[in-house]
């Protein structure tokens, strides 16, 4: 990873972008992506897409996601303490004793989710359980409602944890929002290496970094209809299942560092998962395997049944401590993602069908 990617990744984890409030983190990707895509441009509810044109009419879509899981003011009580909902799958467990970054009106608000002192808490059952999510209190420093609102809040402004990215040892890179930020990250290269390389793309390719999949993929959904693509790889994170604790019976096994999955069944198209792991195999890239037998949680959920049905396959990248400050993932995952994805676009040529045949 070169100085100016590793800038642009920290930025783009370091930037704020709850669902629903996700174009801060957009302007920084579209602003980056921007200097390798002749055409970028985003919708009206913020998901934005980068396009390099290829040799032939066809496209080809890349799928990543830019909204995290945060917060939002539910309530302001007259002590000036603030009370939360959830935006996305905020886990509440881990949540007390963490500061915040509330975006109000008036620019960016430091908070805090009190932590009322072990000596207080009474546990008469002796099995102190985690909060919900309407236990939780903030501090920004007010003593009632007027105070709240001179900081330029008020009831429904967002709020993410302040926890900026960070590098482990041995190449694994830690934060949070890793979902799905360092997939808006991998596309961005995968556009660079493409734009810059010797060899062109066949299919038109386009990098769509859309919002609000945490809470059901409406901005996929929107893009998908508006753009067309003849063809798409979503990509997501997954549950990397290698620390302790977990059964691989119930979740599988996915190992950080053994590469990027693909997942069988439901929305991944047979014929897209083939090529994809002919490709890898050509490339010597690591693949780890996942299935599918209901539906996969992701963008790709909503990619595939859009207009007359679009072939689709997801790819993910293992991830460690999903929805939490501490997501982990391992650069060479990172690395062997970038190397797929962009093999895979220009292992297609203008013949090329993914179609299913009754002959």
């Amino acid at each position: 990873m070169k100085n100016d990617e590793r800038e642009f990744l920290f930025r783009l984890l370091a930037t704020p972008s709850p669902t629903g409030f996700e174009m801060p983190g957009q302007r920084v990707w579209a602003e980056w992506i921007g200097q390798y895509a002749p055409q970028v441009a985003c919708d009206a509810y913020g998901s934005t897409w980068a396009t390099l044109p290829g040799a032939s009419p066809r496209t080809i879509m890349l799928a990543a996601h830019a909204d995290e899981i945060g917060y939002m003011i539910k309530h302001i009580d007259d002590k000036g303490f603030l009370r939360l909902d959830r935006v996305g799958g905020s886990d509440a467990a881990t949540a007390r004793g963490r500061r915040l970054t509330l975006a109000g009106d008036k620019g960016p608000v430091s908070g805090i989710i009190g932590n009322t002192a072990i000596h207080l808490r009474r546990d008469e059952q002796g099995s102190e359980k985690a909060p919900a999510v309407h236990d939780l209190w903030v501090d920004v420093g007010a003593s009632n409602p007027a105070e709240v609102a001179a900081l330029g809040l008020r009831v429904g402004h967002p709020a993410v944890y302040q926890d900026g990215p960070l590098e482990l040892a041995h190449r694994r890179l830690v934060g949070r929002a890793l979902d799905n930020r360092i997939g808006g990250y991998i596309i961005a290269q995968v556009m660079k290496r493409l734009a810059s390389a010797p060899q062109k793309p066949v299919f038109s390719l386009v990098c769509l970094n859309a919002i609000q999949e945490e809470i059901g993929g409406h901005g996929a959904t929107m893009a998908s209809y508006r753009i067309q693509p003849d063809l798409c790889i979503c990509l997501d994170v997954t549950h990397a299942t290698d620390t302790p604790g977990l059964d691989a019976a119930k979740t599988g096994s996915i190992k950080l560092g053994g590469g990027p999955t693909l997942t069988h069944g439901t929305a991944n198209h047979p014929k897209v998962v083939k090529r994809l792991l002919e490709v890898a195999a050509a490339a010597k890239i690591p693949i780890q395997h996942e299935a599918s037998s209901r539906f996969t949680g992701t963008d790709t959920d909503k990619i595939f049944t859009t207009r007359e049905g679009i072939p689709s396959a997801l790819v993910s990248l293992p991830l460690r401590c999903m929805h939490s400050v501490v997501e982990t993932a391992h650069l060479d995952d990172v690395a062997h993602v970038i190397d797929l994805l962009s093999a895979f676009v220009l292992s297609l040529g203008a013949e090329d069908q993914f179609h299913q045949t009754l002959q």
